[in-house]
């Protein structure tokens, strides 16, 4: 089995580094996703883009920068046919926002996360 995925989500995640806080609102991915099925379970690998949007702030001055990143993910997963239409599913991703430099900062900061997924799909 051979295709494409795409997805987008809201992200809470957010770091602090002395007066600095960095924080990533929303990130997405556009994947290619092969795999073997056997029965009604699909095992499968996935690599592709991702890209989401890294804030800095400082909390002292004031001064923020919130700009686009692209970097890469991969993962792994499993999902398992319920019938004809519905499809249940666990999903591994490692997904790095490349390490770029802000201005504000004068240093380079990226994102690099780890995300466990369950999803119930219905196709159409």
């Amino acid at each position: 089995m051979f295709g494409a995925e795409t997805d987008i989500q809201l992200s809470s995640a957010e770091d602090r580094f002395a007066l600095w806080k960095f924080s990533n609102p929303w990130f997405g991915t556009l994947r290619g996703r092969g795999g073997y099925a056997h029965n009604n379970v699909l095992f499968y690998g996935t690599v592709g883009l991702a890209y989401g949007t890294l804030r800095g702030q400082n909390s002292f001055t004031g001064l923020s920068q919130s700009r686009t990143d692209i970097g890469w993910t991969v993962g792994a997963g499993m999902e398992v046919a319920l019938n004809s239409n519905w499809s249940a599913r666990a999903e591994y991703l490692y997904i790095d926002l490349n390490d770029r430099s802000h201005s504000v900062t004068g240093t380079d900061n990226g994102l690099e996360s780890s995300l466990l997924r369950f999803g119930i799909n219905y196709r159409f």
